[in-house]
């Protein structure tokens, strides 16, 4: 390597190895093992390497642009918050027009697409921040983010609830104000001094399996309204309210199970 490049070189210890990084890592960067981070960062003990710590907030942005165990995480939610947004301006610009959309329409499409993007956004804080110095810092990034989560999962009802009960403005409104109240329930939760502890991991699981799960009841509802599985709306739509859940479960099982990298520690360090 030249020796000019080498003097502009940075260095960053990751595991008690050294390795070679471009001139583009900030200065004050460092990767750490499971041993030599914050207890408030040990979360999964499979990833051994590659963790940021002990970083201000200027430094956090700047790691952004590193690899480490939380780029994946990072950026792909930050590239499903551009897609979300570039899918709304093209609906919003040339799929509802041509349909002829309502107001209605409109607000409803918007709430729902704001949703995800939100929900998007908070993870990116989250993955983005988590490695702060303060661990106050880092607690309110992953209070957010699980915020962004009930947000997300609201936007996900409203269109759904307010399109399959189009013509029962009564059960529309019953379910609606319920999921609301559900995700202010969540919210509330949050306030509680150790909803974000260790000890509340389950509790804190149980509220979005319930949230989530929530979603079966009207689903059920719209389908014995609609004529029962013999319907050609219920055939037609059925299959995908399905694949949804089951692409939610089965993402909720990796997430709790710490799959694949239980059977290959410290493999699976940088798509964790």
């Amino acid at each position: 390597m030249p020796q000019k490049l080498m003097k502009s070189a940075h260095y960053i210890e990751l595991g008690g190895r050294y390795q070679y990084w471009p001139v583009l890592v900030p200065r004050g960067i460092r990767l750490y093992t499971y041993e030599q981070i914050p207890v408030f960062l040990r979360d999964n003990p499979y990833i051994t390497d590659g963790y940021r710590a002990y970083l201000p907030s200027r430094l956090c942005i700047k790691s952004l642009f590193i690899l480490s165990n939380e780029t994946v995480n990072i950026w792909s939610h930050l590239l499903g918050f551009l897609l979300f947004f570039t899918l709304g301006i093209y609906d919003m610009a040339s799929v509802l027009p041509a349909t002829r959309a309502s107001r209605e329409d409109y607000v409803i499409y918007s709430i729902g697409l704001f949703c995800f993007q939100l929900c998007m956004l908070c993870s990116v804080g989250y993955h983005l921040f988590c490695c702060h110095r303060s661990e106050k810092t880092s607690r309110r990034w992953m209070a957010l983010d699980y915020a962004g989560i009930s947000i997300g999962i609201l936007g996900c009802y409203v269109p759904g609830v307010f399109y399959a009960f189009y013509c029962n403005n009564y059960w529309r409104q019953v379910y609606l104000v319920t999921v609301l109240a559900m995700i202010l329930a969540v919210f509330f939760a949050q306030i509680h001094p150790h909803y974000l502890s260790k000890q509340w991991q389950r509790l804190r699981s149980a509220l979005f399996c319930s949230v989530a799960g929530y979603g079966l009841i009207p689903t059920v509802h719209w389908v014995w309204l609609n004529g029962g599985f013999s319907s050609d709306l219920v055939q037609s739509f059925i299959p995908r309210v399905l694949g949804m859940y089951a692409i939610a479960a089965v993402a909720f099982l990796f997430y709790v199970s710490k799959v694949p990298e239980r059977y290959f520690p410290g493999t699976f360090i940088f798509i964790a």
